[in-house]
């Protein structure tokens, strides 16, 4: 395609009609699996609204949080360890309910310094078809919360993927007059080089459910606005990634550093702070569980006792502290 122009990949729901998987145009990607057959009817969901603020340093860092749903233990996590959050207290009930429900939220993160402004990771969007029920055709009230945040999407100067999974790309792009284009239009898309040829093996191979790739990744090629970074590219003096490779091939975190000050936006090397007593527990998400393990433990050594501030995309409190307990470590909100 034309790297110019506006993407012309098919909305959810006329494909949803036609018993058809999103494509690009000219090609057919088969899912391995049935897509959704639910009826397509605008959610009532209005999301979260939630923003807050901290400051790094000279660096200012805004929350704006789609969504905070609670969810079944399983299968974002094992069944199996379905009752291991009773042994802390502290997770409940602010992470967990007393019921053993996961609070998974999903949130971006802004980053504004030195003229920058940088949203990392684009949550999971409106009108948009997803596998799990519960994520499909949102119609929350993001954007406008954006905007209120003091962030309007033409004042974004460049937008970061930790990864590729659905619920970090959702609002790269939105549903305008029959195609999907760009939310953020002035902005630089940074994806990990190493993320986007996981993403095209996918693509290549026909495995999984890659909806998301076609509708909120390959818009923003083929309007010539990404960069195809490396692991450990630096944004700015103060803003560098760090590799933490394991949830996927290409698995980036952001490291911010500013007037001694430190702290890391996670991304997804954490679901829920369980896996800082238990950091053997992994999402159903993690394409490699065993490395996935590894970079958490290494993570949680790494910046255990306020070495850095945490803040964690899907956590429902996000921001806060790896402190040292008798089980391998707890988080501790800021």
């Amino acid at each position: 395609m034309n790297p110019s122009k506006e993407a012309d990949i098919a909305h959810p729901a006329a494909d949803a009609a036609a018993g058809s998987v999103v494509s690009q145009p000219g090609q057919k990607h088969a899912l391995g699996r049935t897509p959704l057959e639910t009826e397509l009817v605008k959610s009532d969901k209005k999301g979260e609204s939630r923003i807050r603020r901290w400051n790094v340093g000279d660096v200012k860092i805004t929350s704006v949080m789609e969504s905070a749903d609670r969810i079944p233990w399983a299968p974002l996590f094992p069944a199996e360890t379905s009752e291991h959050y009773k042994k802390y207290d502290w997770l409940v009930p602010r992470f967990i309910t007393p019921e053993g429900q996961i609070i998974l939220a999903v949130q971006a993160f802004v980053v504004a310094t030195g003229g920058r402004r940088i949203v990392i990771d684009t949550c999971v969007g409106n009108d948009k078809l997803r596998e799990l029920e519960h994520c499909s055709n949102l119609q929350t009230a993001f954007l406008e919360d954006l905007t209120a945040a003091g962030f309007p999407p033409e004042a974004i100067d460049t937008v970061l993927c930790t990864h590729l999974h659905f619920d970090h790309v959702g609002w790269n792009t939105r549903w305008v007059n029959g195609r999907w284009i760009p939310t953020f239009p002035k902005a630089r898309y940074l994806f990990g080089r190493r993320e986007w040829d996981y993403c095209q093996a996918l693509l290549r191979d026909q495995v999984g459910d890659v909806r998301h790739i076609l509708d909120s990744v390959q818009p923003i090629l083929d309007s010539g606005l990404a960069d195809l970074v490396e692991s450990n590219h630096r944004l700015t003096d103060e803003i560098w990634l760090e590799p933490t490779h394991g949830h996927t091939p290409g698995h980036v975190s952001v490291h911010i550093a500013s007037q001694g000050q430190e702290a890391v936006i996670t991304g997804d090397v954490f679901h829920n702070p369980i896996q800082f007593a238990e950091p053997e527990i992994c999402s159903i998400g993690c394409v490699d569980k065993e490395m996935s393990r590894k970079t958490r433990r290494e993570f949680l050594s790494r910046y255990e006792k306020k070495a850095a501030r945490v803040f964690a995309v899907h956590f429902n409190d996000p921001v806060g502290w790896i402190v040292p307990d008798t089980c391998n470590w707890r988080f501790f909100p800021d």
